[in-house]
């Protein structure tokens, strides 16, 4: 059950929105605050309950399914248009729902290729040249979205420094049938310079399971001194990757 928003509480909901990338407040709905982004489409409800603990309603499904780690809520009221509604315990714990939500929303399910088709609507891609400079484009954003879904940190060893994270496509951007399928984030893996090299390669991939697969390629002084050993996995993996880590492992992956 959601209780009525006192000026306190009103404003450290209100905090939490903005602090994590929603920058529009909407019209409330009851003891429901209402927010948008002007950098993603999802938008979010909050309110907080009797107990003291918050809820966070989300318009989109697809992001809330990701969000597993969070308790689903059922407050007696809602407002209209909710995919889903989340608990957080507490102030800091909802700071970090929203923040999650926001990242998946930019990358989910295909928010790239819709940035790619706005940037490139216009260019021109009768050269080489010019074919080029939209490729680069499609890198970048796509590069952007893994950085947003892999929360900023390689998804193999957790080394969270921007500059040497590289975005990994599973099946290659020459090898994928269009645009969508190059842009989306389930064909690709946020891994840190040394693995990104191994895994384009073809000397490392993973299990369905997300644990590593190391290719007799490289011996055991090599896995010695790029500290690869049996143990490693990716942190998180989304049935949405399968097909990509099996195409990986099929056409790509040498001598395992």
């Amino acid at each position: 059950m959601t209780t009525a928003l006192t000026p306190i509480v009103a404003s450290r909901l209100e905090k939490a929105a903005i602090d994590n990338g929603f920058d529009r407040e909407l019209v409330r709905i009851g003891d429901w605050l209402s927010f948008a982004s002007t950098q993603c489409p999802l938008r979010i409800w909050l309110a907080t309950s009797n107990e003291g603990t918050f809820h966070a309603a989300l318009s989109q499904a697809h992001v809330a399914n990701e969000l597993s780690e969070y308790r689903v809520s059922t407050p007696t009221s809602s407002p209209p248009d909710v995919a889903a509604c989340l608990e957080a315990a507490n102030i800091p714990e909802l700071h970090h729902l929203i923040h999650r939500a926001f990242q998946l929303s930019k990358t989910l399910p295909d928010e790239p290729l819709r940035i790619f088709e706005r940037k490139t609507r216009l260019l021109p891609q009768t050269t080489e040249a010019e074919r080029l400079v939209t490729q680069r484009i499609g890198q970048d954003i796509f590069r952007d979205a893994l950085i947003d879904y892999w929360s900023g940190a390689c998804a193999v060893t957790g080394i969270a420094l921007t500059p040497v994270l590289r975005a990994s496509h599973m099946k290659p951007w020459s090898r994928c049938g269009d645009d969508a399928e190059r842009l989306n984030v389930f064909n690709g893996i946020l891994l840190v310079a040394n693995l990104d090299a191994l895994f384009d390669q073809g000397l490392i991939s993973f299990e369905d399971s997300g644990t590593i697969l190391i290719s007799a390629r490289i011996n055991a002084e090599c896995r010695e001194l790029l500290q690869l050993h049996s143990a490693m996995g990716l942190r998180s993996i989304a049935t949405q990757h399968l097909p990509f880590l099996a195409w990986h492992r099929e056409y790509l992956l040498k001598d395992i």
